[in-house]
């Protein structure tokens, strides 16, 4: 049996200086993101597109949204697989090629979770195990472009040794 689930997200463009898109500088990309009952993100376009950099654009969100999948998966993975995770950080990057005619593509993201563990002889399970989460993750399924992992597994006295 499947499942249908929906999400709702208001965008509101909030960069008209006064004349809209008469000229493509006469307007900021900043732009905000409403969803019900959570705080607003403010966003803009990359700098690179005249964006301003002190707000999300949307190629860091899909990149996070990646990242964040796959914590939530692995996590799930690992507990249902007796790995004990005590932290997780993912400095994640993403590679966009844009084109001559300004359009733009992503050609892959790697995630680069730091796991720490509770015993040394999980490390070895808890860096198989990215692969399943990358299996489950609703938004790596859905993105053309591959996904790739870069893990490391530590143990917590191994942290203290960092």
């Amino acid at each position: 049996m499947t499942h249908l689930h929906h999400y709702n997200a208001t965008t509101i463009w909030v960069g008209n200086k006064g004349k809209g898109t008469a000229d493509y500088k006469a307007y900021d990309r900043n732009h905000d993101i409403a969803i019900n009952g959570k705080p607003v993100l403010t966003c803009s376009s990359d700098p690179s597109f005249r964006g301003d950099k002190t707000r999300h654009n949307p190629e860091e969100l899909l990149v996070s949204s990646l990242s964040g999948c796959h914590m939530l998966w692995y996590l799930h993975v690992c507990s249902v697989n007796g790995v004990i995770v005590t932290a997780y950080t993912d400095k994640a990057t993403g590679e966009m090629e844009e084109s001559a005619d300004g359009s733009g593509v992503f050609t892959s993201v790697t995630l680069n979770p730091q796991v720490t563990v509770a015993k040394v002889d999980m490390i070895a399970k808890a860096n198989a195990l990215h692969a399943e989460a990358n299996k489950m993750c609703f938004i790596a399924r859905s993105v053309k472009f591959p996904v790739h992992h870069n893990p490391v597994a530590i143990t917590e006295s191994k942290l203290s040794e960092v």
